[in-house]
């Protein structure tokens, strides 16, 4: 039985509950109405404006302090369209010159995930200077809408688009994964505009003004108590020489093909060029932008958006029976005075592969002379070593060797979408020819850099590299610094080993090299004053024409620059390719050209479209 006493106690703990229930919401009323602004500033939304500051894009510089990239500054038109009201369409449209039908797609956009009616959104984006001049006097006429500034990228000099990359609207997908942006911003797409985009986008920071009912700015929130402040992007200090960039751009003018050029005992990339190239202006603004960009990724002749020097994938030719020279000599099969027979072509296959007519020659002169049937008995040897209990074994490790140069495998350079090349595996051979139906002769090509054996040209200019070096090299890139403090990712300061170790090794193979130069197949383009060591190829291209290549480095001792050069469809790389190179080692080391009439001949003949094709070289 409940007693009275127990339902007087059980009364004074339900009042004292609703007494504390009262008590808390009128704190939690308190605090959201007087005291806590966010939830204020929530509440009259109406009058506020969150305005993002977008953050300055850190600027890149070349190897010499000089501007590559810069910022412009620019205007987009948001649009909030739960807040638009009585706007003057017609008037509007013709500001921006966008039809109704334009403009109703637009609004459109804006009011759909993950746009929302209640939430500011891009409308137009960077505006010209004279649109926002017009729109700026006029805005309190449209009413819900409203102009935000921000920056774009600005080049100087209109070269290195593709090293540089371009900035564009950021995917679905990015914002999705990564939180910092949000659809409208602007992201790295390419070149170091991408691999770098986290040091170079700094960090957004956010504005909160109050507006009047005709949507004009009346002052900060609270003087600024809730405002961020952006914080710019850093710098980025290339490797780039712009000189030698833009000279290597000048004489590729006309062909297709690819020069890259590595400081040996760095690393850095001085210059990354791909022909035909675009001027990177054309990818800045708005609706210009657009069109540039469709244009350019719809020139199925010229493809000046394919960047050659990073994903086009070529035969070496000639200039990868350096790598072999080196690894016969390593694993002792050929020495100095070694002197194999030609008689025009590789004797044990009949002639094939081909070689041009020349006397017998030893280590040296079989790369001045570029001797097919050399390096078809010098792979032959690498495969066919006795000490290998298989023939596949011999083959496995001639192809390990050759890809501690670089090639076969991606170099974790700096810029983005790079290709590994090819050097074919046992799997590969086993498949076209079946188990045990294959040997070293079936694929002498490979020896002479040919067949399914391909490079793209920043492999080539890193064996170039490796073999000034003599024997190690650094991972190239073109970025030597970050921030002002110019900070070095410590993977580019790494050296990486080739399987060939050996002073004399080298100095066989730069003798031959400097023989090319000397009383070879480059002699034509013997450098006045600088002793270089140079090497021809002529890559087979079963499409057509074949393509023309040439690597070098100079000078001899203590080598300051390693590069290549490769010209599509051009022909021996005596004729066009060595010429080039020559030119910009040249200018690189000296500062002038001594060799008027030659770089005339380069700079005017114009390979793409047929003009000023002259005579035939040694390949």
């Amino acid at each position: 039985m409940i007693t009275s006493s127990h339902l007087s106690d059980r009364k004074y703990v339900i009042s004292i509950f609703f007494i504390l229930v009262v008590i808390i919401y009128i704190c939690r009323l308190f605090y959201l109405q007087i005291i806590d602004e966010k939830y204020k500033l929530d509440a009259r939304n109406n009058t506020f404006r969150i305005k993002t500051e977008y953050a300055l894009r850190g600027y890149i510089y070349d190897r010499n302090g000089r501007l590559l990239v810069q910022n412009a500054l620019s205007y987009d038109l948001l649009v909030t369209p739960k807040m638009v009201k009585d706007c003057d369409t017609m008037a509007l449209c013709e500001i921006l010159q966008i039809t109704k039908k334009e403009f109703i797609k637009k609004m459109r956009k804006a009011c759909q995930a993950p746009n929302s009616p209640r939430k500011e959104s891009i409308f137009e984006k960077q505006l010209s200077n004279k649109t926002y001049a017009i729109l700026q006097e006029k805005l309190y006429r449209f009413k819900g809408f409203d102009v935000q500034s921000r920056t774009v990228r600005k080049y100087p000099r209109p070269i290195a688009a593709h090293l540089l990359g371009y900035v564009g609207e950021v995917n679905k997908d990015k914002v999705a994964q990564d939180p910092y942006y949000v659809e409208g911003d602007y992201i790295g797409k390419s070149g170091i505009e991408r691999s770098y985009e986290t040091e170079l986008r700094g960090k957004k920071g956010k504005h909160i003004v109050m507006v009047d009912v005709h949507n004009k700015t009346k002052g900060s929130f609270m003087n600024g108590l809730y405002d961020t402040a952006a914080i710019p992007g850093k710098p980025l200090f290339s490797s780039i020489d712009i000189e030698l960039q833009e000279y290597g751009e000048k004489l590729l003018r006309g062909k297709k093909g690819a020069i890259v050029a590595i400081e040996p005992s760095t690393g850095e990339i001085l210059c990354l060029i791909s022909s035909p190239s675009y001027d990177p202006n054309l990818l800045v603004g708005g609706r210009e932008r657009s069109r540039n960009f469709s244009r350019l990724f719809y020139d199925s002749i010229n493809v000046p958006l394919f960047n050659r020097a990073l994903q086009a994938m070529y035969p070496p030719g000639s200039t990868f029976k350096l790598i072999d020279a080196l690894i016969a000599q390593k694993d002792g099969l050929i020495d100095r005075s070694t002197v194999f027979p030609c008689h025009g072509g590789y004797p044990p296959m009949g002639g094939k592969p081909k070689c041009h007519p020349h006397a017998s020659a030893d280590l040296p002169g079989s790369i001045a002379t570029s001797c097919n049937s050399y390096y078809s008995y010098v792979f032959c040897k690498i495969v066919d070593q006795k000490n290998f209990p298989n023939f596949v074994d011999g083959y496995n490790h001639w192809r390990d060797a050759v890809k501690s140069f670089g090639p076969g495998t991606k170099l974790g350079t700096d810029l983005p979408f790079d290709k590994p090349g090819n050097v074919p595996s046992v799997e590969y051979y086993n498949k076209i020819f079946g188990k045990n139906r294959w040997r070293s002769n079936t694929i002498v090509s490979l020896g002479i850099g040919q067949a399914e054996l391909t490079l793209v040209p920043l492999q080539m200019a890193n064996v170039v590299a490796s073999i000034a070096n003599k024997g190690f090299y650094y991972t190239p890139h073109c970025i030597k610094g970050v921030g002002i403090e110019k900070t070095l990712d410590p993977k580019f300061k790494e050296k990486h080993y080739t399987y060939v170790q050996g002073e004399t090794y080298y100095q066989n193979v730069h003798d031959g090299m400097q023989k090319c130069f000397d009383a070879g197949t480059a002699t034509a383009s013997r450098i006045p004053g600088i002793v270089a060591c140079g090497k021809t190829g002529t890559a087979e291209n079963p499409h057509g024409k074949d393509h023309a290549v040439f690597l070098a480095f100079a000078p001899r001792d203590k080598p300051q620059i390693a590069m290549v050069c490769f010209i599509e469809n051009a022909g021996f790389g005596g004729t066009w390719s060595a010429p080039i190179v020559s030119l910009m080692i040249e200018k690189y080391l000296t500062g002038k050209i001594t060799r008027p009439e030659m770089e005339k001949r380069m700079m005017e003949a114009d390979l793409i479209n047929g003009k000023n094709l002259l005579g035939k070289s040694h390949h």
